[in-house]
């Protein structure tokens, strides 16, 4: 079973852990998260994300970071090899579909992620108002 690591800009990754626990207590156990300071660099957030990695004790992990390019984005891609793997981009439903998944292999766990996240992106249109002026 793949580990889960959330690696975001604070106060982020501890919220998103409170919304884990909040909806799947049971399984936001396995959730290990690091906030990133703004006085974090890339190389100190690699060395904590590292110490978290190895004190999990997973043989493979899923890395979730907030925003491609960033700070925690760059370090957990540092980290990145065959058996830890980066997706980013992270919201509530990639985060529920994760845990909620977690026992699949890490490649279809990578999966779950991405088709989770993209799949709570939507829209919301505005009710047409049949007397109000466009």
């Amino acid at each position: 079973m793949p580990g889960l690591l959330l690696i975001a800009h604070a106060p982020l990754a501890s919220a998103l852990k409170a919304v884990a626990e909040h909806t799947f207590p049971h399984c936001a156990v396995q959730l290990n998260v690091l906030d990133v300071t703004p006085d974090m660099s890339v190389e100190d957030v690699e060395r904590s994300a590292r110490s978290l990695l190895t004190s999990a004790d997973h043989a493979e992990v899923l890395i979730l970071t907030d925003v491609f390019g960033a700070t925690p984005c760059n370090a957990a891609q540092r980290l990145q090899n065959a058996a830890v793997r980066v997706v980013s981009g992270v919201n509530v439903p990639m985060l529920w579909r994760s845990l909620c998944y977690v026992n699949e292999p890490l490649d279809a766990l990578i999966v779950r992620a991405v088709q989770g996240g993209a799949a709570g992106i939507m829209l919301n249109e505005l009710p047409v108002n049949p007397n109000s002026e466009a």
